[in-house]
């Protein structure tokens, strides 16, 4: 039976999402980290709210579960204005985005998720809207065909993406805003996590947070994913507390090692390093050898293992890194002069 993943950035359900908005900040003062970002923000509201403008349009790019779509709440509430939210897959076609646009009242946000998403035929009414604050749709066709000019009401995009370098770069330069965002530091992490742990009531230790903390794998979301496995493991097997014991016991149940890996990110290095010599190989080779898809190695298993430097990426394929070894105690054995990967004679 496979295991659950839950050491991933993505969500894993309505439940997962539900507990992530209850934990939100509203304000820019409650938010966590990101110093350049929140003072550009900060400055750019201030100023957008003095002239009773709309606030430039932002584009918020990076690894998930880092918080894109929380600053976008957390815009909106700093402008005092309302928030409507979509994706780049639910706009299909251009009166999908119109109906959004003519909804919109002066100042409001619309928050698009996965921008890099949408089709051509969409991204094509974004340009004026975010330029001009209008946008031209043909209607009938033929001889009797006719140019609708529908102004809208000034309002602030915010793009979201996981993927920048597939945006179209007439869009990406029509942002004002323009920011990457990183995987956070320990130490703010174990903030989030005793803001967290405050707001749902749960007692801990201070050592029992650093450990949270240093293998949540740089993302608040999984932070906030481990702390609820752990809380309902101290309730069940503890007196309701987050000690280290608790929680050292509830992540090794959950398969999670001290670098914040599960088991099919041990089993995905450990193909790599006995199966294929260290490497370099092909993924398509390590997920035929896995049974997994080639996607799943992709954009789960591959972007921590990449941070971490446990694992490289070269012309020639993956290759596992020195700290790979190290941390799965295998010895260290140079690849054969011949640039075999295996020990056996070729046929």
């Amino acid at each position: 039976m496979s295991r659950e993943k839950i050491i991933t950035a993505q969500s894993t359900g309505q439940e997962d999402e539900q507990f992530n908005i209850a934990l939100r900040p509203r304000t820019l003062g409650e938010c966590i980290g990101g110093g350049e970002l929140l003072e550009k923000l900060r400055i750019s509201i201030a100023a957008a709210r003095g002239r009773n403008e709309p606030m430039e349009h932002v584009l918020l790019h990076g690894p998930p579960g880092l918080g894109k779509t929380t600053l976008a709440y957390v815009i909106a509430h700093e402008m005092g204005t309302n928030l409507k939210v979509s994706s780049g897959p639910a706009l299909t076609r251009p009166s999908d985005l119109i109906g959004i646009l003519t909804n919109l009242e002066a100042r409001d946000v619309l928050f698009i998720d996965e921008i890099h998403r949408l089709s051509p035929a969409v991204e094509e009414y974004i340009y004026p809207a975010m330029e001009d604050f209008k946008v031209d749709f043909v209607v009938d066709s033929g001889m009797h065909s006719r140019t609708i000019n529908l102004p809208l009401k000034p309002f602030t995009l915010i793009g979201a993406t996981t993927r920048a370098g597939l945006l179209s770069p007439p869009l990406r330069t029509r942002f004002g805003i323009n920011h990457h965002l990183d995987f956070w530091p320990v130490e703010d992490l174990r903030l989030r996590c005793a803001m967290t742990a405050e707001m749902i009531r749960v007692p801990c230790d201070g050592d029992a947070l650093d450990l949270l903390a240093a293998r949540a794998r740089g993302t608040p979301r999984i932070a906030n994913r481990l702390l609820r496995r752990c809380r309902d493991y101290a309730q069940v097997k503890g007196d309701g507390r987050l000690t280290t014991g608790a929680v050292t016991a509830a992540l090794k149940l959950e398969g999670i090692d001290a670098l914040g890996l599960d088991e099919l990110d041990r089993r995905f290095l450990r193909v790599i390093l006995d199966v294929y010599k260290g490497g370099p190989v092909g993924i398509e080779a390590v997920a035929a050898t896995l049974g997994e898809e080639t996607d799943t190695l992709v954009d789960v298993v591959e972007p921590y293992l990449l941070q971490a430097g446990l694992l490289a990426r070269t012309r020639r394929g993956r290759l596992a890194t020195m700290k790979a070894y190290e941390h799965l105690g295998v010895p260290y054995t140079p690849p054969p002069e011949n640039g075999s990967l295996f020990d056996s004679e070729s046929v």
